[in-house]
């Protein structure tokens, strides 16, 4: 599946990032306003060699050869590491996770544009999560059709059934773009998802700057070095995470991680793992088979694991269908959804980050319900929408079909599924959607324009894979993080980037799918 700032958050945009050096990305809201101000006149995208990397370095063969070894064992040295294919569940052998030999370069102005939207789409989330009206009327088609989805509204409805306690919020959610050169070749930014369950890399994207630095430093590339921006959304999500544990109220009770059987990604979680560690907060992960076996709840709806009382679920798991290996595994969500834990997300949070709810917020007048006297808002979340179209049965979603089947290189077929890789691209848009034209089948699906940003050249670093000169497009991605207590927004932050880069073969998938790799921006 895929997934989705009030200016900036209201103490500092990035009060939970380490440092506020290197071209002030994390700077006030005036010193921002300014950039963009002298930035519009110059948002163009860039070219690698113009702008980024120059095309004489990406070209020097034995550059490049002495470059790779000391770029893995600086992923290694500096922790950008994931466990082996052949061993996922042991560490005792680690690998570097793959990434990008440079930098990639991204305009400044609508970098800092990303930033800023990102606490208004933390509001935004919240909002749609506590409307069961919308979320009805925009999943009603879908939970016709798409099992999992519907399984998921099935565990909404029947926690709404019961009497809630004053209610504890947590959102950690990442909002992913690409950009987008219009005709003119002037960039736009265009949001591709908002993920809300399972948000990835925030930990690993933490580690990549130093890399990076060091990377540069090597190829005398000191200017650049300088230039890479500090990063931590391992701390930022932490810092949630510790909010939300700390107005639960108990000392005693524990962070659950839930965790998939395969665990290659592990210290990516380890680094917001050990965030909670550095405050003597205690955690635990498990499975969903785990909770099944060891999980109660008490006469007061506390949820109980092991013996342990938990504080928070922190799903790290669970947003595919393949996730729910059997009725255990659904039990066990319900279980945690109706006890008084904080969730992250809850289920109704969950539903919120879906492809379907996505493209019903494009429609005229949807936005300003959530929004009805914030004009600006309004303007700044919907600057960043790409054209999204139903495919539900009647006009709308007939002509929906016939623009797809005429001009198919020109959009992105997207079912609700999370994990990448599940997207439709080109003449397979036609074989399915001719396949399912007339039926409500089609329902399960939206219709994306096919955002086509201007490649750029990169070295991939995979383990046992040749290097050599990519042909790249890269996505970023802002880590956004929220607590509510109640009616009350308590914390509200922008807390990180990422940019990950892949090879323009590839249509799909991200770096756990084994497609992308981590990257950095390069302001331009």
């Amino acid at each position: 599946m895929t997934r989705t700032l009030s200016g900036v958050s209201e103490s500092s945009l990035l009060a939970s990032l380490s440092g506020n050096r290197n071209e002030g990305v994390y700077r006030s809201a005036e010193g921002r306003a300014a950039d963009r101000q002298t930035d519009r006149q110059t948002n163009r995208f860039p070219t690698m060699s113009a702008c980024g990397i120059p095309e004489e370095v990406l070209r020097d063969e034995d550059l490049i050869k002495r470059l790779e070894e000391v770029a893995k064992d600086a992923a290694l040295l500096h922790g950008v590491i994931m466990r082996t294919e052949d061993r996922p569940n042991s560490p005792e052998v680690v690998s570097y996770a793959p990434f990008s030999l440079f930098p990639s370069p991204v305009p400044r102005a609508v970098f800092h544009q990303a930033l800023e939207v990102q606490t208004h789409f933390n509001r935004l989330v919240d909002r749609i999560s506590q409307n069961p009206v919308f979320l009805q009327e925009a999943l009603a088609s879908t939970i016709k059709v798409d099992d999992f989805t519907a399984k998921l509204f099935d565990i909404y409805n029947a926690v709404r059934q019961e009497p809630q306690t004053l209610p504890i919020v947590l959102g950690l959610n990442r909002s992913d773009y690409m950009l987008d050169p219009g005709a003119d070749e002037k960039v736009s930014l265009k949001q591709i998802e908002i993920n809300t369950v399972a948000a990835s890399f925030g930990g690993l994207s933490s580690r990549t700057p130093d890399v990076h630095r060091h990377i540069l430093r090597v190829a005398n590339r000191l200017k650049e070095s300088q230039q890479i921006l500090d990063n931590n959304p391992a701390a930022g999500l932490g810092k949630g995470l510790a909010k939300a544990w700390e107005l639960y109220g108990s000392e005693r009770a524990v962070v659950m991680f839930l965790v998939e059987d395969v665990q290659r990604n592990i210290y990516d979680h380890r680094y917001v793992e050990n965030e909670l560690w550095l405050r003597d907060i205690p955690v635990i992960r498990r499975e969903f088979e785990d909770v099944w076996a060891g999980g109660s709840l008490d006469h007061d709806k506390r949820l109980f694991v092991d013996g342990q009382e938990v504080a928070i679920v922190y799903f790290r798991n669970g947003y595919m269908p393949q996730n729910y290996k059997s009725e255990k595994s659904w039990e066990a969500r319900l279980m945690i959804e109706r006890s008084r834990a904080v969730k992250c997300p809850n289920i109704s949070t969950h539903l919120a980050g879906t492809k379907k709810v996505q493209q019903e917020l494009v429609r005229p007048g949807v936005l300003e319900r959530f929004f009805p006297d914030e004009p600006e808002t309004v303007a700044q979340i919907r600057a960043t929408f790409a054209g999204l179209y139903t495919l539900d049965m009647g006009e709308d979603g007939d002509r929906t079909v016939a623009m797809a089947l005429s001009n198919p290189d020109q959009y992105v077929l997207k079912p609700q599924r999370e994990g990448g890789g599940n997207n439709i691209y080109g003449e397979e848009i036609c074989r399915v959607l001719e396949s399912m034209k007339n039926s409500t089948e089609r329902t399960a699906y939206i219709l994306m324009d096919k955002v086509q940003p201007r490649p750029g050249h990169n070295y991939l670093l995979r383990p046992d894979a040749p290097l050599r000169l990519c042909t790249c497009l890269s996505e970023l991605g802002v880590f956004g993080a929220y607590v509510r207590k109640g009616a009350e927004l308590v914390m509200n932050e922008c807390v990180g980037h990422l940019l990950r880069t892949k090879s323009s073969e590839h249509a799909d998938g991200g770096v756990a799918a084994g497609v992308a790799v981590l990257d950095n921006p390069l302001l331009v």
